[in-house]
């Protein structure tokens, strides 16, 4: 899922006394670069403007097989 890895990282800025607004660099990993769309999408729902720097990269795998 998308959401997954987003998840996860809601939850450890949660448990570290912070939020998504302490957020200000994500690093994205996708198998496939056409779903940075969908990564468009998430980060508007979740996050606010503005919003945090980010970079993409394309990998061949990631661990347990996720595609982000």
């Amino acid at each position: 899922s998308t959401l997954f890895p987003y998840t996860t990282l809601f939850r450890s800025a949660r448990e570290g006394g912070g939020n998504l607004d302490d957020v200000v660099k994500l690093t994205v990993f996708l198998t496939d670069l056409s779903h940075f769309s969908v990564v468009n999408e998430v980060m508007a729902e979740h996050f606010n403007p503005p919003y945090p720097a980010r970079a993409a990269a394309g990998v061949a795998a990631l661990p347990k097989g996720v595609p982000i």
